[in-house]
Parts: C-alpha cells; structure tokens; sequence
C-alpha cells in the first residue's frame, strides 16, 4: 500500500496531535511524527501543512532566537486548533473504527 497517499488525508491530524504536545518549530514537528512512526512524511509536506494550518486560523506562531542558527518559527495550537483535533480524532476514530469492521470481516470469511 502506497502510504504517502494515506499520510496526505491524515497529516493535517497527526500535526495537530504533535502540537497538542507542545508548540514546535517546522523541523521538531518533522522529527516527532516522524518519532512517532511516519518515517515516509516529506520536510515539504509538514511545512506546507503547518502554514496551512495557521492560514486558516487554527494555530498560532511566534518567532524565537537559534543558538544554531536562524531564528525559528514555532507554531502551537489555538482554541479553535484544539476544537479541530477534537472533531478530527472523532472522525478518525469512526474510520478507523469501520476500516478494522471490514478487515476483521474479510479475514474471517
């Protein structure tokens, strides 16, 4: 199975939940899903989705000082990034939920 088509439904979801975590900068976000188990998630990607996400109001960003280097950009989750991880873990619950029904069911017959 091809996961980089399954990481491009799920990532707006997984960055979430790193952020719920703590506030992160690009490459932390990066290297905590990956961490986490989704080794295949590209550097562009995970940018692209946190300024994404901050575009449409559900995180929040400030500017720190490196001691290696530039300044960094941290995100961190708002009210309302807080409210869509909650309705997306639901609705990621129901699918995964209904996908492990049809698996279980194919396995069985």
């Amino acid at each position: 199975m091809d996961t980089s088509q399954l990481l491009k439904g799920v990532l707006d979801l997984a960055v979430l939940a790193v952020l719920r975590e703590g506030d992160g900068y690009g490459y932390d976000v990066l290297r905590r899903l990956r961490a986490a188990g989704l080794v295949d998630v590209a550097d562009a990607s995970v940018y692209g989705t946190l300024r994404r996400l901050f575009a449409a109001g559900v995180l929040t960003s400030y500017v720190q000082p490196s001691e290696e280097g530039p300044h960094r950009k941290y995100y961190g989750l708002n009210q309302d990034g807080h409210e869509l991880l909650a309705r997306s873990t639901q609705t990621w619950n129901h699918f995964a939920g209904a996908m492990s029904v049809l698996l279980l069911a194919k396995e069985a017959a």
